[in-house]
């Protein structure tokens, strides 16, 4: 049995393959991070190398310092992560103060963390202390519908986020609180990091202008979940646009929306209802 044997490590290369198998992972684009629970680190440890140096992240999240974190690897191919693991993804171990991170498994030949890494860590950072603990997953990827609504819908979250709910009737069930929406910023570094997380303190999902969507949950399985009805739903919504010229002649009204939420138990965040 080797580490690739962990369901774990198994679950975490399958969602990966899910993502690159939609199209939303060209080239090195995209990145998937997963902390660990310590009974999963310790069916990892046999297989851990001697540590690395510390590596300072340039953000700090105390709620996670001593944590382990499944990561892809920067200017790594998601369509490559099941055929070579080792060199495309790797666990890495945070140290004390919360602020650094050194690898002690995978990445070989001098591959690093994705350079998503310090954003992935604050939104861990805050997630974990809104859920409690809960939520172990963020996950990036460039969804190419929404990505082009980025253009001709204001950025706010109040118009992002009806018009995904009014898209598809699932959508305010799977996201009542909405998405958030960060402006066009310069990728990979702290100041996207900390805007990012002061998104991810009310929503389970942040659309990055230009560039992509960053989802947070639980599991694969719901997170995976999420940003995949997001992007449907921000497809019909380009359709529907197209086809129509702009206009529309009907839609899903905030009154179905909201019996859409007494049906199934759960409330919308009414800052984006008229």
């Amino acid at each position: 049995m080797g580490i690739l044997d962990v369901k774990i490590v198994q679950d975490y290369i399958r969602m990966c393959t899910d993502g690159w198998k939609q199209g939303w992972h060209e080239r090195n684009g995209g990145n998937l991070t997963y902390r660990m629970r310590p009974e999963e680190v310790e069916q990892c440890r046999l297989y851990f190398r001697t540590a690395g140096e510390w590596v300072s992240m340039g953000v700090t999240g105390k709620n996670l310092a001593g944590e382990y974190f499944l990561t892809t690897g920067s200017g790594k191919y998601f369509r490559n992560v099941a055929l070579d693991p080792a060199h495309n993804i790797g666990i890495v171990e945070i140290d004390s103060a919360g602020g650094a991170w050194r690898i002690v498994w995978g990445l070989e030949d001098g591959a690093k963390p994705t350079s998503e890494f310090p954003s992935h860590f604050m939104n861990h950072s805050v997630r974990a202390a809104a859920t409690e603990g809960v939520y172990r997953v963020i996950y990036h990827a460039h969804t190419p519908n929404l990505i082009a609504m980025t253009y001709v819908l204001p950025l706010t979250a109040r118009d992002f986020t009806r018009a995904l709910w009014q898209s598809a009737t699932e959508c305010p069930v799977v996201f009542p609180g909405g998405v958030g929406v960060v402006p066009w910023m310069v990728p990979g570094g702290a100041d996207i990091a900390v805007a990012t997380s002061e998104l991810m303190k009310q929503y389970d999902a942040a659309v990055w202008a230009h560039h992509g969507l960053f989802c947070s949950g639980p599991d694969f399985d719901t997170t995976f979940g999420l940003m995949h009805t997001i992007e449907k739903a921000a497809q019909i919504w380009v359709l529907a646009q197209s086809a129509g010229q702009g206009k529309i002649c009907q839609t899903i009204s905030d009154d179905n929306l909201r019996a859409i939420a007494g049906e199934f138990g759960v409330t919308l965040n009414e800052a984006f209802l008229d």
